[in-house]
């Protein structure tokens, strides 16, 4: 036992699990050793202090904790147009109980591409909610009636105000966008989100059309350049999707209607994509029940059918794919089906892969969705093999045994 160095304020040691390698596609027996919320050694039959609490992981696989990099926190209502004028109390209480259930469902991390600001982010980091941490982007941007503008046709009072729990704010002219992008960073926001095209959850545009001047993209692109942060694009056809990556964006939300033009410029340019499949297939089946308005209801059916084509023709041809689900309201707690939808076209490995080492590229935390030393220690011990059976990952209910998050242990069975 070593008894010579100095003891961690806390240390942990997973025995007896397999040890899940998502980039080699292989688990091996090991046992893992986490202290300060690090993982420190990752080997067999590992000598560990004499304090250190031992969790027995015997025929469990060991995973890294999952990353979901679209998600929106603050959304309790599919109706988002509503949130925007519900009490700012009530929202966090909603988002609370989301972030709960993420954290249960094996979802450590999380990136918000809209609602989720400095505060939210500030009371998971400083314990005050269980969840992922929150990596958060502000409000979203967008052009009067673009895709975050969710006032109906007939409403003209539009409520910018800070803590309005609005996912979105709505800026016109270079200057108004590069005066709304500085403010978001201003906040501490990891990345600067764009309405590129119109989308399903907003009231007046339509799915096909392009949003903001080219101009207005370069602003955005160049104030997040600037503080060396990035732009992510909300985006569903080819058009808007190219567009935004020859003007700098570098991620790619939805991407439904994507063509191979699309595939080669996110290689080229390096830049991410993002699908969210699981979030149409309910917005079909729940999104009335949920609140989604029926002119929200009647543009599903537009990206619905393309999503899986479009991930199949983005996977093979080398783009980085990161998970995310995009889910609203009360069908948040289907995060994880996201994984069985994406098995129709991927290797179960590649699914994985998503959902930790690219999802860690993408927000620049290489320390985030591996099982190795140095690596945060978030960890998830699982029964079942998650590289041969996706009910591994989809069912978190029936597999997940145990959630550790920065070395401690947050969700147990």
């Amino acid at each position: 036992m070593k008894d010579s160095a100095p003891v961690p304020a806390y240390a942990v040691v997973l025995r007896g699990g397999l040890v899940c390698d998502v980039v080699a596609e292989e688990a091996r027996p090991g046992d893992v050793l986490i202290a300060d919320g690090r993982i420190q050694e990752v080997g067999e039959r590992l000598d560990v202090p004499r304090h250190a609490t031992e969790i027995d992981a015997s025929g469990l696989h060991i995973l890294p904790g999952l990353i979901d990099s679209h998600v929106h926190v603050t959304a309790g209502d599919a109706d988002l147009g509503a949130l925007a004028e519900a009490s700012p109390y009530y929202v966090a209480a909603q988002t609370s109980a989301i972030l709960d259930g993420m954290l249960r469902r094996g979802f450590t991390t999380v990136r918000d591409c809209g609602g989720a600001d400095f505060g939210l982010a500030a009371a998971v980091e400083h314990g005050l909610w269980a969840g992922p941490r929150v990596v958060f982007g502000g409000k979203a941007l967008s052009p009067t009636g673009g895709h975050a503008d969710l006032r109906g046709p007939g409403r003209t009072v539009l409520d910018d105000h800070t803590c309005c729990p609005s996912i979105g704010r709505v800026c016109d002219g270079v200057d108004e966008v590069r005066r709304a992008a500085r403010d978001q960073l201003r906040t501490g926001a990891h990345h600067i989100k764009l309405m590129l095209s119109g989308g399903v959850a907003s009231p007046t545009d339509r799915v096909d059309s392009l949003q903001f001047s080219a101009d207005e993209i370069r602003a955005a692109v160049e104030e997040a350049t600037n503080a060396n942060r990035y732009v992510t694009g909300h985006a569903y056809t080819a058009a808007a999707v190219n567009r935004g990556l020859e003007l700098g964006v570098r991620c790619i939300e939805h991407g439904n209607l994507i063509d191979e033009s699309s595939v080669a410029l996110l290689v080229e340019k390096g830049a991410f994509l993002v699908p969210t499949l699981v979030t149409y297939q309910y917005l079909k089946s729940e999104g009335a029940a949920a609140g989604l308005p029926q002119a929200s209801q009647d543009k599903v059916g537009v990206v619905l059918d393309a999503g899986l084509e479009a991930l199949e023709l983005a996977w093979k041809g080398g783009v980085k794919v990161a998970l995310g689900t995009d889910l609203l309201g009360s069908m948040q707690p289907h995060q994880n089906e996201e994984f069985r939808i994406r098995a129709r076209v991927q290797p179960l490995a590649e699914v994985l892969r998503s959902a930790t080492v690219v999802g860690a590229e993408l927000l620049g935390r290489e320390d985030l969705g591996v099982i190795r030393p140095g690596a945060v220690a978030d960890a998830l011990l699982v029964d079942g093999d998650p590289f041969t059976d996706v009910d591994v990952l989809a069912s978190p209910d029936r597999h997940l045994r145990t959630v550790l998050q920065g070395g401690r242990v947050v969700v147990a069975a």
